[in-house]
């Protein structure tokens, strides 16, 4: 019998690929994806408690899906996963009795079992939080078709603890797939027509296995028939190595845009945030990683108004931002996450101060982007067509550099590498024209 489900995915691109695997997980069971809640037999939220008040939006989420499905005169499976559920299940039971399963992100290779029950048990809720020692992707099934680009995880939790961040409380402990199962998958998903593998991981970098760090698993996951793409997310700079940066340098397929986050650019703030590294590591590993590849790209992600975080440090971060010559960075206010140890700190920035400085730096940040998708004009580049442009007759791909392009081509394109001469830059977008149909 077919059964329709909904996901609602939050977060992280982790986030992205576990709601695929749950729907790997569920399909023997008859579940199809659908695109709405008003349709479905069992809704899934799934969530990130990264963000300031993660869990009061989720709250708010399942208010409104209450009014919608009542309306509607429907009662699917209600169920939420992920990161919030880890941290905050009992309480999500407690104040919305209208969850039927509440399940944590190590959980969801048990989601059959799990949604047995909670079909047995509606209204008393099924809660199963557990970080369990065994690895759940012993447990999943062989990965479904995911199209042009696609994410593996092969690195799960953090053993770093950074003072602000709450992964290794909901993901858990470090843990490393091994290489034999990654180059499995990529196989697979390669056969299926994948192009592109994004390699994930809270600290991807962190990666080791049968004597093979990153460096080396990419060189062999791109002699893999098929695969044309390599990229990684996210990396921490205390891990990126030698054999990291001479992958750079010799792996072509190996793309030349790398997620890099920095944090801060004060030496005073980074060893409160307990980063490991101070901004002259960073600054010395961007020259090298750009000396290994000279039109690498680095993008990172900026916390202002950390405790303690005078202007002095805030200016330290502009300097680093205008030394370094990120292309794109993910800025945000520091919001104290229960249970870290930076919610504790004195010295709390007040609102109103983090709120200039958000600003400050955004503006800064969405100058140097523009910059850069002005430069990109008049330049060819390969595109990987992963998906139908918004107008009739256009597909929309990636460059090597992560920047969406708009591009009129034939259907027959999709899923395939095109060269493209850029014409246009947009906001957050570029648009070009094949050179060769």
């Amino acid at each position: 019998m077919t059964k329709k489900l909904h996901i609602k995915t939050y977060g992280c691109q982790m986030n992205a690929y576990d709601s695929a695997r749950m729907q790997d997980v569920l399909a023997p069971l008859g579940y199809v994806p659908v695109d709405t809640p008003d349709e479905a037999d069992m809704v899934i939220l799934n969530t990130c408690h990264i963000r300031e008040k993660a869990a009061e939006k989720v709250f708010s989420e399942l208010g409104r899906l209450k009014k919608r499905l009542k309306l509607g005169g429907r009662t699917p499976i209600l169920a939420v996963g992920g990161c919030v559920a880890q941290a905050e299940g009992d309480e999500i039971l407690r104040r919305a009795p209208q969850v039927d399963l509440v399940f944590g992100p190590q959980s969801y290779h048990r989601l059959p079992e799990l949604v047995a029950r909670a079909e047995r048990q509606r209204g008393q809720g099924v809660l199963d939080i557990d970080i369990s020692p065994e690895p759940k992707f012993d447990h999943l099934p062989e990965t479904g078709a995911r199209g042009p680009s696609a994410f593996i995880a092969i690195q799960e939790g953090c053993d770093r603890f950074c003072t602000y961040c709450v992964v290794p409380y909901t993901r858990g402990a470090e843990f490393c797939r091994p290489a034999a199962a990654i180059l499995d998958e990529a196989r697979h998903l390669a056969a299926s027509g994948t192009r592109e593998l994004t390699l994930l991981g809270q600290n991807v970098n962190a990666w080791q296995s049968d004597g093979l760090g990153l460096g080396g698993l990419i060189r062999k996951i791109a002699a893999v028939p098929g695969i044309e793409r390599l990229r990684y997310t996210t990396s921490h700079p205390a891990h990126v190595d030698e054999a990291l940066i001479a992958a750079h340098a010799d792996e072509p397929k190996l793309m030349p845009y790398l997620h890099l986050p920095v944090q801060a650019g004060s030496d005073r703030i980074l060893k409160a945030m307990n980063r490991g590294h101070d901004a002259d590591d960073y600054r010395l590993l961007a020259h090298r990683l750009k000396a290994a590849r000279p039109d690498l790209a680095l993008s990172s992600d900026f916390i202002v108004g950390f405790p303690g975080e005078t202007e002095a440090d805030f200016r330290a971060t502009l300097d680093l931002i205008d030394e370094v010559g990120f292309v794109l960075a993910y800025s945000f206010k520091f919001s104290p996450r229960p249970g870290t140890g930076a919610a504790a700190m004195d010295n709390q920035v007040p609102e109103e101060v983090k709120a200039e400085r958000l600003a400050r730096l955004q503006g800064k940040l969405e100058a140097i982007q523009q910059g850069w998708y002005a430069r990109m004009v008049g330049h060819e580049m390969p595109v990987l067509f992963d998906r139908p442009g918004r107008h009739s007759g256009q597909l929309l791909g990636r460059s090597p550099f992560m920047q969406p392009v708009h591009v009129p081509a034939p259907a027959r394109l999709m899923g395939d590498l095109a060269l493209v001469r850029i014409t246009e830059c947009h906001a957050n977008s570029l648009a070009g024209t094949l050179v060769a149909a």
